[in-house]
């Protein structure tokens, strides 16, 4: 029981602390309420007065900035109504000064009109004077004004063709002065670079024997070995009465020089017989291919030309063995293709293509004894065949003139083979041929009218012209010699260059009786 009663009055204790701790809790909480509602309304007064201060100031401040813009504002109309009013003043400056010379320019037109009416009348005086004059010439001369016209325009048109000639004469001697100085500086160069060699060939070969009886040895019996050598070669053998000596004769280079190895060998071996003949032709045949072939890398490698076709390559190696004029024809390939690099260096452009051109130029010649046609188109063909570029193929075309050179390149190559052939020595004409032309020669000088004599001298390098001086005036004289040239250089053709010398006398006499 007391338990109980200990128990319940534990729980009556609890339950009244719990509520007076419940009781102190809200009266705390509601003072702290109020204290915070407090401190809200003290932060909402000083935040009010704030504004209120911000406020006041910013006013103050847009006030005094209103102030400012009006104080700039009234400046600058000020100063904008100053320069209306120094604008206006300007204008009627002007305004004045164009009324003067409004003023001036009517007083001066009253005064041209007035000189144009007086020169109106002076004009009208000169005229009828000049009618009067026109008169009086006409009655003094003879002449009408046409005739007069005439004979004036027929003196002008002497004295114009004098002028003409003159100039003609001048400003050619001037471009040919600069031309050829010109050119003899490149031409110069390019020859004091390349001095070649040249070797005069014949076109047959002798071959010497240790002695006489050789020649019966290789006649054979019956002549049946200098037949199996002809027949085996090509070529023919000349066996004569000269001693120790045997001529071998062909139209093929290369035949020969293969027969002239193979005999060479049959008579070093001593052992000539048909079958023997057939073995040292053969291994003839192959030394003289392989040296071709040789003959034809060494020679672009010399050039410094690349890229060239084999088969191209051994046409080069060809023209060992082939002959132009007395000139060794590769010698003088390889001499046109420095010549004409040397030159398209000094003159800016690609000496390469150069070098290739005039390497190719005469390739035609390896060919022409074998095939129809001239070595320049037999050239072009076998250029063209192996893919070569259509400028060197040009140059090659170009070379003797068959077509009119369109490049700088052909000129070039033209120039180095003229000047390759031109060395001394390098070319020899046949007599007859060089008769012909000389008469050629005088003869397209003949024909022309007022030439009274002529003669070819300097061998066929000058022509000398004597004309009638009652029909070739003066002043004519270049102009029948520039005639002469272009007849020449269409009709004949000739290495160099030919010059015509005009030679006009005026003789007088009288007999003392």
């Amino acid at each position: 029981m007391e338990w109980l009663l200990l128990i319940l009055g534990l729980l009556i204790g609890a339950a009244a602390g719990f509520f007076l701790g419940m009781k102190y809790r809200q009266q705390k909480a509601e003072a702290t309420i109020g204290s915070a509602e407090e401190r809200a309304r003290q932060i909402e007064n000083e935040a009010h007065k704030a504004a209120e201060a911000k406020k006041k100031e910013a006013i103050l401040e847009g006030k005094d900035e209103i102030h400012r813009l009006r104080s700039e504002s009234d400046k600058e109309l000020r100063e904008r109504r100053n320069e209306v009013q120094r604008q206006e003043r300007r204008l009627q400056q002007k305004e004045e000064s164009l009324d003067k010379k409004l003023e001036n320019f009517e007083k001066k037109e009253e005064q041209l009109a007035l000189k144009v009416k007086q020169a109106e009348s002076k004009l009208a005086e000169a005229e009828e004077l000049k009618r009067h004059q026109m008169d009086l010439l006409e009655k003094m001369s003879g002449f009408t004004v046409e005739q007069a016209k005439e004979h004036l325009l027929s003196n002008l048109d002497s004295e114009l063709t004098h002028e003409k000639a003159s100039k003609i004469l001048e400003y050619e001697q001037a471009l040919k002065d600069e031309a050829s100085e010109k050119a003899r500086n490149i031409i110069s160069l390019a020859i004091q670079r390349c001095a070649a060699d040249h070797v005069a060939e014949a076109t047959v070969s002798v071959v010497g024997l240790p002695n006489d009886e050789m020649k019966g040895r290789i006649i054979g019996r019956e002549g049946r070995n200098i037949k199996a050598l002809e027949t085996a070669t090509g070529v023919d053998l000349i066996i004569d009465d000269t001693p120790e000596t045997i001529t071998v004769s062909s139209f093929d280079p290369v035949r020969r020089e293969i027969a002239r190895i193979a005999l060479e060998r049959l008579i070093a071996d001593g052992r000539i017989h048909p079958t023997r003949i057939e073995e040292m032709v053969d291994k003839a045949r192959r030394e003289v291919d392989a040296t071709i072939k040789s003959e034809g890398e060494r020679t672009v490698l010399e050039a410094g030309v690349i890229g060239l076709h084999g088969e191209l390559v051994k046409l080069l190696g060809r023209l060992r063995y082939r002959t132009s004029y007395g000139q060794n024809v590769l010698k003088h390939s390889l001499e046109v293709s420095f010549i004409a690099g040397l030159m398209a260096s000094e003159l800016g452009l690609d000496p390469t293509a150069a070098k290739r051109a005039g390497l190719l130029h005469d390739i035609g010649k390896a060919l022409d004894h074998e095939m129809e046609g001239s070595h320049v188109a037999l050239g072009v063909d076998v250029a063209r065949k192996y893919k070569e570029q259509e400028h060197i193929i040009h140059a090659i075309h170009a070379h003797h003139g068959d077509v009119e050179p369109n490049s700088v390149i052909a000129c070039l190559v033209q120039a180095a083979d003229a000047i390759s052939a031109a060395r001394p020595g390098a070319r020899r004409e046949n007599l007859e041929n060089y008769i012909k032309r000389l008469q050629m020669l005088e003869e397209i000088a003949k024909s022309f009218n007022g030439v009274e004599s002529c003669f070819a001298v300097q061998a066929g390098r000058e022509v000398r012209v004597m004309v009638k001086p009652e029909v070739i005036k003066d002043e004519n004289m270049i102009l029948v010699a520039r005639d002469i040239c272009k007849r020449i250089e269409n009709e004949l053709e000739y290495p160099g260059q030919i010059r015509v010398n005009i030679i006009r006398e005026s003789r007088a006499f009288e007999y003392a009786k």
